[in-house]
This record gives C-alpha cells, structure tokens and sequence, in this order.
C-alpha cells in the first residue's frame, strides 16, 4: 500500500501566499507524475499542476503565473507554491500521484484533501 498526506492549507486573505505539500510513503517504488488538482462545492474537480520525475511542469491557464509546482523525489514530496491567491482559488485541495508499488503494480493515489480559503 501507498498513501499521500497533505498539508499547508488554510485561510488567507487576498493577494497572500500559502504553501501546499504532499508526501507519499509506503511500499513505493517509484513515483510518476505528481500534481494538484482542486474541487468546490457542485464542481468537477479540476487540474490545477503537475510535474514529472524529471521536472517538466504544466499548469491550468487560471494559475500560470501565480502557482509553481515543485517536488523532492529523494523525500516522495510535492510542494504548491500559491502566490497572488484570489477569492476564485478557495477550494479543497488533492495531491495525486502515480505510484508504482514494490510489488510492480501501478495506480494513482489521492491524499484527503486539504481546505484553501482566500478573503476577499
């Protein structure tokens, strides 16, 4: 089993900044593309970055500019750093990732989701 634990959400108001990570730990082998998406309340849950192994990035239209996506593969960790954030970025935040497990199977994990709400 694998899992991905986030953290760094909260309350803040417009034009501030927060830091969002993820962790993946378990019986992991390797870990593919990582990246954040979001969701509120009524709505699909949208891409929001994502990153490769080797550090190639691609970032929804809504956030380029203002959002950077990072990662640590030698700690299996993510990072979203959200610059500028405005009202329309409240949302819960999900971690994904590909992992593969010591066991060679493959499968996309999520984390629990962690609350980002920006004050007018």
């Amino acid at each position: 089993q694998a899992q991905l634990v986030e953290s760094g959400g909260g309350l803040v108001q417009a034009g501030g900044s927060l830091r969002l990570s993820c962790t993946a730990s378990g019986r992991i082998f390797s870990i593919y593309a990582m990246g954040w998406y979001r969701q509120t309340p009524g709505k699909q849950r949208e891409l929001v970055a994502t990153i490769t192994t080797g550090g190639m990035t691609n970032y929804a239209n809504s956030v380029k500019g203002r959002f950077t996506i990072s990662r640590d593969n030698a700690k299996n960790t993510v990072y979203l750093q959200m610059n500028s954030l405005k009202p329309e970025d409240t949302a819960v935040y999900y971690c994904n990732a590909r992992i593969v497990r010591v066991d060679a199977r493959e499968y996309d994990y999520w984390g629990q989701g962690t609350q980002v709400t920006v004050s007018s």
